[in-house]
């Protein structure tokens, strides 16, 4: 939430910072069990290796590959000390191989292959997870764990900083609220999702007559164009969501981001420069059909557990839903007791959506040509 509330009033080059901090920083952990022995792998954000061990050796703003491997020894010794494995009667001994890159959508990840070998077979894991508690408190990390042939999710980090799973019976309750929290953590800490439903939110008290944006007289008109924004906008990512998810149609990640960055666009410069203006809720349905793909790049790197495909999903898109009323719920009260004053139609409603427009267009250029 940091992030998002900081971007609604930074402005020049403040909106700079907002535009290459608005990625939610989260690792990939995937570990496989058998029997006592762990192999798995950790992918971390270049930017995050970064943060945590400095990999800029030169100090000239770019990391290159040779940075990358004379920092092997530093990111090893960095996550010896931060991410530990533990079966019931004691430590497991963590390995390092050698380090790769890959790419995803927001950037290089480092790929950090790795094994341990507990005292005995494993039944429970316990996991202490301390990945930039220091350097970023608002870091995750989505873990996908194998063992006896089911998967599980968590979301590793934050106030919970050790974590026990069972393996042999692991619950679906407990995927239900894993995924909830993923997607509660997911559009707080994503703010694009959160800027496109803000700038269609930011004109549902106001009304637009003789050329300029009025005050809604009554709460309930304000309160009915709110209900259709937010339920155009749900329902539409919930069916691509769920599409994607259960694999009947996906989009590339690129292709889907910078479609995303490009719905933010024109979302906010239709505030400043009215095309549609009753009809919101249609914008909120069309483009919410994309950001649902972008929600299903998520889970698509937690993967949906065997035996609780369903009660995942469900539970991410209802984290999603909560995380997106809880901001609602904050910002609408307080557009509604501003929207006669000249600071929210000439102020927030036009220069607000120029920011948001701004950093969108950084966003799209950074997705499609990055």
């Amino acid at each position: 939430m940091k992030y998002f509330l900081r971007c609604l009033i930074v402005s020049g080059l403040g909106a700079l910072e907002c535009a290459q901090a608005h990625v939610a920083s989260n690792s990939f952990l995937q570990l496989q069990v058998e029997g006592p022995s762990i192999v798995g792998s950790l992918e971390l954000a270049v930017r995050d290796a970064e943060l945590a061990v400095g990999l800029d050796l030169n100090r000239d703003g770019r990391v290159s590959w040779g940075e990358v491997r004379a920092a092997q020894p530093a990111l090893s010794l960095y996550l010896q000390q931060h991410l530990h494995l533990a079966a019931h009667d004691g430590n497991c001994t963590l390995e390092f191989g050698a380090l790769k890159i890959n790419e995803r959508v927001d950037g290089n990840y480092l790929w950090q292959p790795l094994s341990a070998t507990c005292p005995s077979a494993l039944d429970q894991l316990n996991i202490d997870y301390r990945l930039l508690d220091n350097e970023d408190p608002s870091h995750r990390g989505l873990l996908t764990l194998a063992a006896f042939g089911a998967t599980q999710s968590a979301v590793l980090g934050g106030p919970r900083v050790t974590q026990s799973y069972d393996l042999v019976h692991p619950s679906a309750w407990s995927a239900f609220m894993e995924y909830l929290q993923a997607g509660i953590w997911h559009i707080w800490s994503g703010i694009d999702h959160l800027l496109f439903l803000l700038s269609l939110l930011l004109p549902a008290v106001l009304i637009r007559r003789e050329r300029r944006w009025q005050a809604v007289a009554q709460a309930l008109p304000a309160l009915v164009n709110i209900l259709k924004v937010v339920t155009a906008f749900t329902l539409a990512h919930s069916i691509t969501l769920s599409l994607a998810a259960f694999d009947v149609i996906r989009l590339p990640g690129r292709l889907t981001e910078s479609m995303i960055a490009a719905s933010i666009i024109m979302a906010a410069l239709n505030n400043v420069f009215p095309l549609i203006t009753e009809a919101r809720w249609r914008v909120a349905f069309a483009f919410g059909l994309l950001h649902g793909f972008g929600f299903a790049s998520v889970l698509a790197g937690m993967g949906l557990p065997r035996g609780a495909r369903l009660v995942s999903l469900v539970g991410f898109n209802l984290g999603v839903e909560t995380g997106q009323l809880a901001v609602v719920l904050a910002v609408m009260p307080i557009a509604y007791w501003l929207r006669r004053t000249t600071f929210y139609r000439r102020g927030i409603m036009p220069w607000g959506s120029t920011v948001i427009a701004a950093l969108a267009m950084v966003w799209f250029v950074q997705r499609a040509l990055g």
